[in-house]
């Protein structure tokens, strides 16, 4: 139970450690993840580059793999780019292992006591966060140290020297001993850590420690597999494209390349065990990784077999996703790529119901009904996702991008409920087949036509960050207040010449009252575009 224990406390400090690194690292990246995640093309060589960076810094192939399948299930990723940046992911998580090996870990005090001094006395952001790195670091090191330490009553278990031999000659218990333990803990970084401190105590040779990294390698996937669960097609694709190649990787090296491997790492570090195995880590990785990108194509359509049918049509929620939310730059974007969908699904509501006005057409109004309930949908949700957000480590500028978009998704809410509210009266000139005079009808027409211009240019001068047409949203809506004073006006003077009956008078008031009221939001979507642009300038 003591050597348990021991293990316990030196892994949970290394897991520690390197969420302190890896969360700190992200934001002090900041926005350079997203410009990072922004770069990716077609183009699976650029893909695996990125993947090896990013996962460099957050130092979990599972974690990047996990937000990879965020990205593709929030749209921002196709299954090919997936693909490339899961390579790259396989390469990246093996910096740790290297950095393990060189035995760093005596500085480790030195170096958690230096970054905690910065930590103190600066009030930099960016110094402090970058010394909470350093400082997350060191304590990996130091739960290394922990976990030597228990390990080395080890040596004297005949027991475990035997099952140790055993993944020598039988390198299938040595697999599946790696696959089970990263499913455990969930992370192949501290799996490695497990083998590496094993290795610093002579208790393991890298012919046993071979099948165990194999095995390490195949249960990773697993992680992205249980976070694709509920997830679109695509992103479940994803998944088994990652799981499809860990396991081909494996494979190649299990039956056909152990041996080789085996002799190369020898030559490059004859006598440090430790060493030997950080390098057959990272010789693997790399190694599988140029040997299956030319077949990406085939584990792409393997991953579709896996996974089949068309793909998923998304109409309501579409780009955000919880999983982006450890990595809050990028999950911010995807929450403003979210409330331009939510405000064009608004524009749809909109068009629905003003043609099944002009057209007395049911269906049209029906679909204006259904549309905005899709609307409330994704208001709801994106809400929800926006306070998760919030309560993320953001920088400041981002906090106050943030407040802006709880204020337009509010405004873009409030335009579907007005075009809801228009095609209730569409519904009811319908259903008590009112009469509007053709002098009406123009008048009307025109109000809808300026309207849906303002509301449309909002959109695209949020899209863009435009402000020229943020400002010519104004004007226009400046326009609409004066058209419906005037409109109002001439309408009752019709009334009051019985040249419209009372029920298509109070029809045509209503109207043009949620014409103008979008308007408003319309207005109120300009200036939180003014608002962000003023507030990027000044960054």
């Amino acid at each position: 139970m003591e050597i348990f224990f021991g293990v316990l406390g030196g892994l949970g400090l290394f897991l520690y450690g390197m969420h302190v690194m890896s969360s700190s690292l992200q934001r002090a990246a900041g926005d350079k993840l997203k410009d990072i995640i922004g770069v990716l093309t077609t183009n699976r060589f650029l893909g695996v580059i990125v993947g090896a960076v990013v996962t460099a810094v957050i130092q979990s192939s599972s974690a990047t793999t996990v937000m990879v399948v965020g990205f593709v299930n929030a749209g921002m990723m196709n299954l090919s780019q997936a693909l490339g940046v899961i390579m790259g992911a396989n390469i990246g998580t093996t910096i740790t292992a290297q950095v393990i090996s060189f035995r760093v870990d005596e500085y480790a005090p030195i170096v958690i006591g230096v970054a905690v001094i910065i930590w103190l006395s600066t009030k930099n952001r960016k110094v402090k966060q970058i010394s909470e790195a350093f400082i997350g670091f060191g304590i990996l090191f130091v739960g290394m140290t922990f976990m030597g330490d228990a390990l080395r009553p080890l040596r004297e278990m005949q027991a475990f020297h035997d099952l140790i031999i055993s993944f020598s000659e039988n390198p299938i218990l040595g697999v599946l001993a790696g696959f089970f333990i990263t499913v455990a803990l969930q992370s192949s970084t501290a799996s490695t850590s497990i083998v590496l401190a094993l290795s610093l105590q002579g208790l393991v040779p890298l012919a046993a420690a071979l099948p165990v990294l194999f095995g390490i390698n195949i249960g990773t996937t697993v992680t992205a597999i249980i976070s694709s669960i509920g997830a679109n097609r695509t992103a479940r694709r994803a998944a088994a494209a990652h799981f499809v190649f860990n396991i081909a990787g494996t494979l190649i090296f299990l039956v056909f390349l152990r041996v080789p491997l085996y002799l190369v790492v020898e030559q490059l570090s004859p006598t440090n065990v430790t060493r030997q195995i950080a390098n057959a880590h990272t010789i693997f990785n790399i190694t599988s990784t140029l040997m299956l990108l030319p077949f990406a194509g085939l584990i792409v359509k393997t991953a579709k077999k896996i996974v089949p049918g068309d793909e998923d049509v998304q109409e309501g929620i579409k780009y955000i996703d919880i999983r982006l939310l450890e990595t809050p730059s990028i999950a911010l974007n995807s929450a403003m790529r979210e409330t331009l969908h939510m405000g064009n699904t608004a524009k749809k509501t909109l068009h629905s119901a003003l043609k099944g006005f002009f057209n007395k057409n049911e269906k049209e109004i029906m679909e204006g009904f259904r549309i905005e309930k899709v609307v409330n949908e994704i208001e709801r949700e994106l809400s929800g996702y926006l306070v998760k957000l919030s309560n993320t480590d953001i920088s400041k500028k981002n906090r106050e991008i943030l407040t802006g978009l709880f204020n337009t998704i509010n405004d873009i809410e409030r335009v579907g409920d007005h075009a809801d509210n228009i095609a209730e009266l569409a519904m009811y000139r319908l259903e008590n087949k009112l009469y509007f005079s053709e002098k009406a009808i123009d008048e009307l027409d025109e109000m809808s036509t300026m309207t849906i211009d303002a509301y449309e240019k909002s959109l695209t001068a949020l899209t863009n960050l435009d402000q020229s047409l943020a400002l010519e949203v104004l004007e226009i809506e400046n326009r609409i207040d004066e058209q419906e004073k005037a409109l109002r006006t001439n309408h009752i003077e019709r009334l009051n010449n019985n040249l419209c009956n009372t029920g298509s008078g109070v029809v045509f008031l209503d109207i043009i009252s949620n014409l103008e009221r979008i308007s408003d939001h319309a207005s109120n979507i300009a200036y939180a575009v003014l608002d962000q642009i003023k507030l990027n300038s000044q960054s």
